[in-house]
């Protein structure tokens, strides 16, 4: 299987979505929970969103 490296603005999206998920499970910002587990949920789609950045070519 081959890996490419996630283009900038992939990344940047999913390391926003991880920020997001730990500031809301450490609470520094009071963010509403429109999800219960609000904050697994956005972990594990920062993760996926690099994921897939790294296994589709030019993404």
């Amino acid at each position: 299987m081959r890996l490419n490296p996630p283009t900038i603005t992939i990344f940047l999206i999913s390391l926003t979505l991880a920020l997001l998920a730990l500031v809301t499970k450490l609470g520094f910002i009071g963010v509403p929970r429109y999800l219960p587990h609000q904050e697994f949920w956005l972990a594990i789609s920062a993760y996926i969103m690099l994921m897939i950045g790294n296994l589709v070519r030019g993404v």
